[in-house]
């Protein structure tokens, strides 16, 4: 909605100066970049998931797909329409009955992630028993969890802002929520989302005033805890050593196997790429090209420039973020701003540790690109998420209108 300046003034020489400042303000209801920016990486991921898929139906493997070369397209074109309608729902919830709400969807999430550990009702794929079926789609209560901690953990930091220099009433009851889902996560298992998990909380809580030697004491407790359980997990121990020296042999064609080709993938690429639907990884010897590796997939079939174009457009969004809590803070919504910042933190750090296992800077593990790779539940709650976010946006400029939510 604009506004009009309200000057009463009389004279001829200053008229056009004065009706210039006067004019209604161009300031948008919403933020048009982010959704953009948004649906570039959604269209760019789906065209990569087809890319990579293309050759699928002739593995084994996916043999149930017959001559569907296009299964996957579809399939990622379903849960982006559906993810957008979704968004599309969330954006008119007002941020407040978010805050409201909080605590109950991070102790409603939890039973979403008991009932995937009981027989019958968790979906195992590949060993790991992360979904629910609902039929059309499966549902990944860890991608619920993602938002819920970064709503609960905003609404924890501004309930108990007196209390945040101090370990028993600060930060410990967070502590133990979190060890709750880590200790669900790690049963399916999902050290990945465990992981990300941590990082969201502890950054919402570093943001809103935590101490910073218990924020240190407890970040060197966490490498303590994640280093223990790699190191008391045989195939996470194993994982580590072949991250270490992938072209070892026994490595490169075991636990390193995905790790090398990601590289050669990469190799492949150099700076402008072989072509879109040129890669020759993606013709099954990269396993999961559609999922947690399309980051290679694009590098070999784009090259350089490619994956420079993708970064920054994550670079860009993490940044929006940021901004957008930054200006809910400066308009005293607290919560508004660190949820804001939390979303940030999810999209920015999940962005990292997908890239940085694609290109060998991180040890292999299972983690989506955000908004790119292949799946339902982590489309969806990506782009509830950032529909979360373009809300607080939303707000701040009906805010900074003078108008109310």
């Amino acid at each position: 909605m604009a506004f009009q300046i309200p000057f009463k003034f009389s004279g001829t020489a200053s008229d056009a100066t004065i009706d210039g400042r006067s004019k209604p303000s161009k300031m948008m209801d919403y933020d048009q970049p982010l959704v953009w920016v948004t649906l570039l990486l959604m269209l760019l991921g789906m065209v990569m998931v087809y890319s990579a898929s293309i050759a699928l139906p002739d593995s084994p493997k996916f043999r149930y797909l017959g001559d569907r070369n296009e299964y996957f397209l579809y399939r990622q074109a379903m849960y982006i329409i559906v993810s957008m309608a979704a968004a599309a729902v969330v954006f008119r919830v007002p941020i407040a009955m978010w805050q409201k709400y909080a605590p109950m969807l991070f102790i409603g999430t939890l039973v979403l992630l008991v009932l995937v550990l009981i027989p019958g009702l968790g979906v195992s794929v590949n060993g790991a028993r992360r979904w629910l079926s609902l039929g059309v789609m499966n549902l990944q209560p860890s991608e619920i969890m993602k938002i819920a901690v970064v709503l609960y953990a905003a609404d924890f930091t501004v309930r108990k802002q007196e209390y945040m220099h101090k370990l028993t009433k600060g930060f410990l009851p967070m502590m133990v929520a979190i060890g709750l889902v880590g200790a669900l996560l790690l049963l399916e298992p999902d050290l990945g989302a465990f992981g990300v998990i941590v990082c969201i909380a502890m950054g919402i809580l570093f943001l809103g005033g935590i101490n910073i030697v218990w924020f240190g004491g407890i970040g060197a407790l966490l490498v303590v805890i994640f280093s223990a359980i790699i190191a008391l997990s045989p195939f996470r121990r194993a994982r580590m050593f072949a991250y270490l020296d992938p072209w070892e042999e026994g490595n490169a064609l075991d636990k390193a196997y995905q790790l090398t080709h990601s590289l050669i993938a990469f190799g492949r690429g150099e700076f402008f790429g072989v072509g879109l639907g040129a890669s020759v990884e993606k013709l099954h010897y990269l396993p999961e090209a559609h999922t947690d590796f399309i980051m290679a997939v694009i590098g070999e079939e784009l090259g350089l420039v490619g994956v420079l174009v993708v970064v920054a457009m994550f670079y860009w969004l993490v940044k929006r973020a940021f901004d957008i809590g930054r200006q809910a803070i400066a308009l005293d919504q607290t919560f508004a701003g660190l949820a804001a910042k939390g979303i940030g933190i999810w999209i920015g750090v999940q962005t990292f540790i997908n890239m940085g296992v694609n290109l060998g800077l991180l040890p292999t593990k299972g983690l989506t690109l955000p908004l790119m790779s292949f799946g339902g539940s982590g489309v969806m709650f990506n782009c509830i998420g950032l529909a979360i976010l373009l809300r607080i946006d939303y707000e701040n400029r009906v805010r900074m209108r003078g108008g109310r939510t």
